[in-house]
């Protein structure tokens, strides 16, 4: 892995962290909403008990399954955890000296520029292999 890729990952790692920090993205995305519009928690609250589900080991089936098909790079997932650990810690710092109604404000705005990306600015998807990491059967490292 190159010195640039790395540096690539610690960067995604680190927006990636700062964002889940900040507005609970992470499965976030609906169950942030979902907890204050229907459950009647506050904002803080919504975001605290989405990270809390995300950073408990509930993905673990799926990331077997991924493994099983050679679609795990763990080079790259323990890089982009490490930033992703320091990108938390700082978002929930910033996150927690903002008001209630000003994290919904941020949230709203994270919301409508992931959707303006998607329906305005995503590319089309590469084919399988083409990555600049590492086709799949590649990826995986000490599989049995």
């Amino acid at each position: 892995m190159t010195t640039a890729t790395i540096l690539l990952l610690l960067l995604v790692g680190l927006i990636a962290g700062i964002l889940s920090g900040l507005v609970g993205v992470g499965g976030g995305i609906i169950m942030v909403p979902a907890l204050v519009l229907f459950l009647g928690f506050t904002q803080k609250q919504a975001q605290g008990t989405s990270l809390g589900i995300m950073l408990l080991p509930v993905g673990i089936l799926a990331v077997l399954q991924y493994y099983k098909q050679g679609y795990i790079n763990f080079n790259t997932v323990f890089i982009i955890s490490a930033a992703f650990v320091v990108g938390g810690f700082f978002g929930s710092k910033l996150a927690l000296t903002l008001s209630d109604d000003k994290m919904k404000k941020v949230f709203a705005i994270v919301l409508m520029l992931v959707s303006l990306k998607m329906l305005f600015f995503d590319k089309p998807a590469q084919k399988s292999g083409t990555s600049h990491l590492s086709t799949p059967t590649q990826n995986v490292e000490n599989k049995p």
